[in-house]
């Protein structure tokens, strides 16, 4: 069972001395079904983590587990009106499978934007990239602790055969909402198969310009990528995570250079790369 850390508990201190309510019809952390999110759905998802299972439905971020992050979502929603906003452009390229695919990177506000850069399976941005700030193992690459497929690269052999990333590791799920993730490598190769290409400089920034079977367009900026604390080739490369690995230190990822889009690589996953996010319900 997992316990309340200080900080959150803190934070509950703060809210009980703020009575702060958000009115919510069928709207995520009403857990209490009251009509309203405020302390008492905190105390709710409290009391569920410490055993008490008369509700069931206190998944607020919908990550399949209940837990302090389920609290913290509701101090969110209670401070700002939501949890994450999901209000993202997005473009219908007009591809078979419907998918609709944002217009602009994870943490970015324009399509020219490089937006922030993420390692492979983790959900902030960081000053340094690789091995031994990497998140899913202990500080090299034959210590992997989760999303490996072999027992050579597995912290004492471990291994849990998992190729697609949990939501809760998924970097436009949890930052941009539920409506959204990392496209699936089905998803990237639609995209550079069905779309045509050209490197092109828009309002200054060199990046890859396709367009849809419909005339739809998007944009990638060249935005390079990270690793250790510099960020190499922005202007002349892109990459940009799927939420698919092969292999148990390499994930996929999409990407080009200016006279060569080469879409179907994998690269270490703890470098940091740009996240452009497809709309999960169109999955």
């Amino acid at each position: 069972m997992k316990k309340i850390t200080d900080i959150s508990l803190i934070l509950l201190l703060v809210m009980w001395l703020i009575p702060l309510n958000v009115h919510a019809d069928n709207t995520a952390g009403d857990v209490n079904n009251d009509g309203e999110v405020n302390i008492a759905d905190v105390n709710t998802v409290i009391n569920f983590i410490l055993g008490d299972r008369s509700r069931q439905s206190v998944d607020v971020n919908n990550d399949g587990e209940i837990n302090i992050a389920d609290v913290n979502a509701i101090i969110g929603i209670i401070l700002n009106g939501t949890s994450v906003s999901e209000e993202h452009e997005y473009v219908d390229l007009g591809l078979p499978s419907g998918t609709l695919w944002a217009t602009c990177n994870i943490g970015a506000n324009s399509p020219e934007e490089y937006g922030d850069y993420f390692a492979w399976g983790e959900i902030e941005p960081k000053d340094y990239y690789n091995w031994t700030t990497y998140i899913w193992c202990n500080g090299s690459d034959n210590t992997i602790t989760k999303y490996c497929l072999d027992d050579d690269h597995g912290y004492n052999g471990f291994t849990d055969g998992k190729t697609e990333l949990d939501t809760k590791d998924d970097a436009a799920y949890v930052n941009w909402g539920t409506s959204w993730r990392m496209p699936s490598w089905e998803q990237i190769v639609e995209l550079r198969d069905y779309s045509s290409w050209q490197f092109v400089q828009r309002n200054g920034v060199y990046g890859q310009l396709g367009i849809g079977p419909n005339g739809n367009s998007i944009f990638l900026p060249a935005s390079g990528g990270r690793w250790n604390g510099a960020l190499y080739h922005m202007g002349s490369w892109g990459a940009y995570w799927s939420r698919t690995h092969r292999t148990s230190i390499e994930s996929c990822y999409f990407g080009f250079y200016k006279d060569d889009i080469h879409w179907t690589g994998n690269e270490y996953r703890c470098f940091g790369f740009n996240v452009r996010a497809v709309r999960a319900l169109q999955n």
